[in-house]
């Protein structure tokens, strides 16, 4: 079975199968802030929907993290290294990429699983 969830036209921000939680592609709360900031926020979105679909930051499988520019990655490095917990480091990968908005710095797209009730 399939849940979709908060779908609208174009995607749904979370989509359940068989214990696997895809979710579409989370940006910062405030594009005007600089790299760190908008990592921040941006992973602070991916703690909430996670929550909201049964999961956390310890049950992440995948991680796609796109940036601006490269020269951004150190600094949302330091974030995310603070963010991961220790031991459970996703796969991820982090590639250049243009944005949807020319203000934003940095995307991620995360995959995780379902925690056993």
């Amino acid at each position: 079975m399939i849940e979709r969830i908060e779908t609208k036209q174009r995607m749904s921000r979370i989509v359940k199968h068989n214990g696997t939680i895809y979710l579409c592609g989370q940006v910062c709360a405030d594009a005007t802030k600089d790299i760190t900031e908008q990592t921040q926020t941006m992973l602070d979105k991916v703690d909430a929907l996670l929550l909201q679909a049964g999961s956390d930051r310890k049950h992440m499988l995948s991680a796609t993290i796109y940036l601006k520019d490269m020269s951004y990655f150190a600094e949302m490095n330091k974030v995310w290294d603070a963010w991961v917990p220790e031991g459970y480091a996703p796969a991820r990968a982090c590639v250049e990429g243009k944005m949807a908005r020319e203000a934003l710095l940095v995307e991620i797209s995360v995959i995780a699983a379902e925690i056993s009730a």
